[in-house]
């Protein structure tokens, strides 16, 4: 396991980037695989490959970009590790990017899933401000700690790790029709 970590970190080292994009779409389908299998019950013969495909789709072309970028222009607009900046980040990263990116990633998957406009609307009408109290209550204690502790090159991936029960519920919610 240690070997696992040192070769991620020397990864990381030479390509952060890609390696931020790659570890995401990998976590948010991890997500999508215990979503379908421990929450929905799906079992093997019922688990829609697609569909974790889609949610991987996601996570590697919206998640990985979207978040680490997200990260990087925090870092700038609020420079230091102390307490205080670790707050200050985390408000802003709760009150201002959360809930855009959650009704982003709603409206995507809806929208991977075949939704009409109308159907998207209407679904996030319904599962919107549930998932956003949801993350409430997940993510502030989580980012404070990531702000604080984390160097901004490991940031996505920590949040990528503690997003894998996240992304069960999101996957979730997302594909509940």
């Amino acid at each position: 396991m240690a070997g696992l970590w040192r070769s991620y970190q020397s990864l990381m080292t030479r390509y952060p980037w890609t390696v931020q994009i790659v570890t995401a779409g990998s976590l948010v389908g991890v997500g999508d695989v215990i979503s379908q299998q421990l929450i929905e019950r799906r079992g093997l013969a019922q688990h829609s490959v697609r569909r974790t495909a889609k949610m991987m789709s996601i996570g590697f072309f919206f998640v990985g970009p979207v978040v680490g970028s997200w990260y990087r222009v925090l870092d700038k607009l609020v420079v230091g590790g102390s307490k205080s900046s670790a707050m200050k980040k985390m408000l802003l990263d709760q009150l201002c990017f959360a809930p855009c990116f959650l009704g982003a990633f709603l409206c995507i998957s809806g929208a991977l899933n075949g939704l009409t406009v109308e159907e998207n609307v209407a679904k996030l009408k319904r599962d919107y401000t549930d998932a956003l109290i949801s993350n409430y209550y997940l993510w502030p204690p989580v980012q404070i700690a990531n702000f604080y502790f984390v160097p901004l090159h490991h940031r996505l991936a920590v949040v990528q790790i503690v997003a894998v029960a996240w992304n069960s519920y999101l996957t979730w919610k997302a594909n509940k029709m």
